[in-house]
């Protein structure tokens, strides 16, 4: 095992977008109109979110913060507010055309890599990965969140529009490396012995191991940045994610590709997931992974 090291995928963003633009040009006006996983979105609904992602992001590089933004204290008042606005951006969107959106998309997606690529990659973003933890993110963490939310969006139009959806090694694989960066804060309320482990095993050609140890001192964060809260006790347990598996951990999780990124962006419940992973030793060192979200919204 070996401490979990930043992710890059800036150079996924393109090939990403265009399999995105080209699979949208190809519909026909039926398509747009089909239901999506994100109801009550449609094909079009959810296209548009991903134009106004886009939008958000180019502008808030320029702009200082909503004021609205200083009325949220915690993770659920962040949730209902990225919900709120983005509802009220899906309302409003429905009134560009489908050829227009498209369009769009195509501008501001080359917009958004060139941005991305002009960013110190170890520098603190403006915003947190809030499944993952309330600290900022760096840049790295942050645009990979990023890719996240651009590959998953883009399987909810694939699968409405009867698409192929893209879980080959190059896209699906750091989906899940950034996805299980959840994993400390999804183990945060579970106590247990310095040296207690977790591993859990994604199967499948995009999938890989990853494990969970409860360590005593220095914790190192989802980001793979050593974090000393503040108030906290360095001599307290906390949970770190390690890439790579550990052959003695007190529960072993095993679940199939396709099972996993549905379970972690709530596509599938825990019971529904449980049900055909693999749990080996202590059920209750296994449970919180089984209920880890690694979407915000």
């Amino acid at each position: 095992m070996k401490p979990v090291e930043p992710i890059d995928t800036i150079e996924l963003f393109p090939p990403l977008s265009r399999r995105l633009i080209a699979m949208l040009r190809t519909l026909w006006p039926g398509e747009w109109n089909r239901p999506t996983a994100c109801a009550p979105w449609t094909v079009k609904d959810v296209a548009a979110h991903l134009l106004g992602g886009n939008f958000s992001r180019l502008w808030g590089h320029h702009e200082a913060e909503k004021p609205a933004a200083d009325l949220i204290e915690d993770y659920d008042d962040l949730v209902e507010f990225i919900n709120r606005e983005n509802a009220q951006w899906v309302r409003a969107a429905r009134r560009i055309s489908p050829m227009m959106l498209v369009e769009l998309l195509d501008l501001t997606d080359r917009r958004l890599y060139d941005h991305f690529k002009g960013l110190d990659p170890n520098q603190l973003a403006r915003i947190s990965v809030g499944w993952a933890s309330s600290d900022l993110a760096p840049n790295w963490f942050d645009v990979a969140r990023e890719y996240t939310e651009k590959w998953l969006h883009q399987q909810h139009i694939r699968q409405a529009a009867g698409w192929p959806l893209l879980t080959e090694r190059e896209w699906l694989h750091p989906v899940f490396d950034t996805f299980v960066r959840g994993l400390p804060r999804a183990y945060r309320g579970l106590e247990a012995l310095a040296g207690a482990s977790v591993t859990l095993q994604i199967t499948g050609r995009a999938g890989g191991e990853w494990t969970l140890v409860r360590v005593a001192e220095h914790p190192v964060g989802a980001n793979g940045v050593a974090e000393h809260p503040v108030g906290a006790n360095r001599e307290e347990s906390v949970w770190q994610l390690f890439a790579g598996d550990d052959p003695g951990a007190g529960c072993y999780i095993q679940i199939d590709q396709d099972t996993a990124w549905r379970l972690f962006t709530k596509g599938i419940s825990p019971d529904e997931a449980r049900s055909q992973a693999t749990l080996t030793g202590d059920p209750a060192l296994g449970e919180p992974a089984l209920h880890m979200i690694s979407i915000m919204a």
